[in-house]
């Protein structure tokens, strides 16, 4: 019998992905603050996120590779990254492998697999550090699981599919975002649909918010950070996927 596969929610795009034996920890966002943004859902992550054999790393910005939250990783942990990630990382990991889509990387019965995604490559407006963003597929017996990190939809997505579980966006940390870099709710659940997937999990949303700003645009606050999640679970509904919903810190398990 193929062991089950787990899937841990620490907030916003920072999941624990168990399967094959193998801890992925996907893009490590640890702490409570960062910058100019304040974690008002969900506590500091637990100490046992910390533990992982694999992260992965979606793309550059520092919501996703937090280079104080790599610090706080097992420090025998590989990480895989975009290309040119390193020069961002420097010191925080030791093992770090950069990828581009298509590259595979094995871990004893389990692959890794880069794939596409459609998103800014710049670590931020003004940096001259960038590269591709990059979605997961972890395989194994034959099971399949996406991990799509940040991106828009895209109608590629098909070629990831069928998978048993996608882990997708559905918002993010504030009202400005630019939507043809993001996926909102209704999108989320296309992103289902074109994969195939039996499974799905909604992430990169109600975890982090503006300083200050969640009673200055409540109405922002309420569409954007609130309302997501059921939004998601009626645009599912009406695909052949099932939306799993889960609290942030909550373990859900597939048989």
């Amino acid at each position: 019998m193929t062991a089950p596969i787990s899937l841990t929610w620490w907030g916003h795009a920072t999941t624990t992905i168990q399967v094959a034996g193998v801890r992925i920890l996907t893009d490590p966002v640890l702490t409570r603050r960062l910058g100019h943004l304040s974690r008002i859902r969900g506590g500091t992550p637990h100490t046992s996120a910390r533990d992982a054999d694999v992260v992965v790393v979606s793309h550059l910005h520092s919501d996703h590779l937090h280079v104080p939250s790599l610090r706080r990783v097992a420090s025998d942990a590989h990480v895989i990254a975009p290309r040119h990630s390193r020069a961002v990382i420097r010191g925080a990991a030791s093992r770090v492998r950069e990828a581009a889509p298509g590259d595979a990387v094995e871990r004893g019965e389990l692959t890794i697999r880069a794939v596409s995604a459609v998103h800014d490559a710049k670590r931020h407006k003004r940096s001259r550090v960038s590269g591709d963003p990059l979605g997961y597929l972890l395989e194994y017996a034959g099971r399949r699981i996406w991990f799509a990190g940040d991106t828009a939809l895209f109608d590629a997505m098909a070629d990831f599919g069928p998978v048993d579980l996608a882990v997708v966006p559905i918002g993010g940390w504030g009202p400005s975002l630019e939507p043809a870099e993001h996926m909102g709710p209704e999108h989320a659940a296309e992103a289902a649909r074109l994969t195939r997937a039996r499974y799905v999990v909604p992430m990169h949303y109600a975890t982090f918010w503006p300083i200050g700003m969640r009673h200055l645009h409540r109405s922002s606050f309420e569409r954007y950070f609130v309302e997501p999640a059921d939004r998601f679970r009626a645009a599912v509904a009406a695909t052949d996927s099932e939306a799993l919903v889960v609290s942030i810190g909550e373990t859900v398990r597939l048989p």
